[in-house]
């Protein structure tokens, strides 16, 4: 079952309950820019995790079939304990490594890259995971855990870890043993050194305990949040390759063939010496930290903020109609929601060109509005294209209104 799709309206909600919390309390832990950013990268995550779901199902399946040891039934119960708590059991090493190694710190960069934390930030999530975090998950398959058992207790993890991402629950007492909590989660997302590359658990802390990477919150010791390597920007394709594109640049400079090769797999933050002696990279003095933030007027914010609404509503179209949609079809969906989430990231910027790219967007709507009924994204009605084009017009007239704003960024 697919729990993720059924919780999503859930999400919402609670992080609108979260912000109800924030004003009673007279606390500030959401900035627009910064949620629109993370929900972004969620948005992104979700719709190419429609494109390469297959290449995790494919080869536990496979493993499944040619390599399990035992033949598992998932009409028991104490089958679904078992997988529950072995998943849980794998997704630590899999975090945990996703914070020791370059190559898998790459993609699992982008859940620690906001420098808040609320419950945006749990929908903050990587494009590019699906590369290689199905490797972890093999001994699931080997013990014959039921594929469909394994989808179900993979989305109650990840459901799990939604509500510790909050600042508002404090301590929990005797459960903080045992559980991921609030308070335990907080540290994980810390860039002090006290705090880092901690707590790795996605349900249970208790591997951290056994395997020596727990760290409690320190009341002497506040948390600030992010990564050493500040991301500085709100454009979520940029979030998904910044390391890969750092990793890229140190090989190509490196002179060592073997150094272009291992760089990708040495432990986090490994650089060879050649390259960090000529390109020396600075770590951000704490004590000196100063959360990323670009000044935006009121009526661009307002703007982009409405734009990304119609995003949300993409990606919940191609969510809930993904399996009655063509591959041709989920491939435009996503170019057109790629393409919109980094046009809005580059507004949020103050980018000089961002009113160009802008326009080039709703330019986009056109052919759009041939192409979707062609690969079967939409059916072909003049409600679809009336709609579309109607979009285009009430966004150029919004963009008209904020002209001045733009054009005073871009001089």
């Amino acid at each position: 079952m697919d729990f993720i799709l059924y919780a999503v309206p859930f999400f919402f909600v609670l992080i609108a309950v979260e912000l109800l919390a924030d004003r009673w309390r007279g606390v500030s832990n959401y900035r627009v820019a910064d949620a629109i950013n993370s929900i972004s990268t969620g948005v992104l995550s979700t719709t190419t995790g429609l494109l390469t779901k297959g290449v995790g199902l494919v080869t536990y399946a496979f493993a499944l079939k040619h390599l399990a040891l035992f033949e598992l039934s998932a009409d028991s119960v104490w089958v679904w304990v078992f997988a529950f708590v072995f998943y849980d059991f794998c997704y630590y090493w899999l975090h945990r490594m996703g914070h020791e190694r370059n190559i898998l710190w790459a993609a699992h960069l982008v859940h620690h890259q906001s420098e808040d934390y609320n419950l945006s930030t749990a929908l903050r999530q990587t494009s590019t995971g699906f590369l290689l975090s199905w490797i972890f998950y093999l001994p699931m398959a080997v013990a014959g855990v039921p594929l469909a058992v394994f989808i179900s207790v993979a989305a109650l993890n990840l459901l799990y870890q939604f509500w510790v991402h909050t600042r508002h629950i404090p301590k929990l007492g005797w459960f903080e043993w045992f559980f991921v909590t609030p308070s335990n989660h907080r540290a994980h997302h810390a860039q002090n050194t006290l705090y880092m590359d901690r707590n790795y658990g996605g349900v249970f802390i208790i591997w951290d305990r056994l395997f020596g990477s727990f760290q409690e919150e320190d009341d002497n010791e506040p948390v600030i949040f992010g990564v050493t390597t500040p991301l500085a920007s709100w454009n979520p394709l940029w979030a998904n390759v910044q390391f890969y594109a750092q990793l890229w640049a140190d090989a190509r400079r490196a002179e060592s063939t073997w150094d272009k090769l291992r760089i990708w797999f040495m432990r986090t933050g490994w650089r060879p010496a050649d390259v960090a002696a000529k390109y020396p990279m600075s770590k951000p003095d704490l004590s000196q930290f100063r959360k990323f933030e670009v000044p935006l007027d009121g009526r661009q914010l307002w703007y982009v903020a409405l734009q990304f609404c119609v995003y949300i509503a993409l990606g919940s179209y191609l969510m809930n109609l993904e399996p009655q949609l063509s591959t041709s079809a989920l491939v435009l969906g996503w170019g057109a929601l790629a393409l919109g989430l980094f046009v809005l990231g580059v507004a949020l910027e103050n980018r000089p060109w961002a009113l160009k790219l802008e326009l080039l967007r709703l330019a986009a709507n056109v052919p759009l509005v041939w192409l979707a009924p062609v690969v079967g994204l939409w059916p072909a009605s003049a409600v679809g294209w009336v709609g579309l084009l109607s979009y285009s017009l009430l966004s150029g007239i919004g963009l008209y209104c904020c002209r001045n704003r733009f054009t005073r960024l871009a001089s």
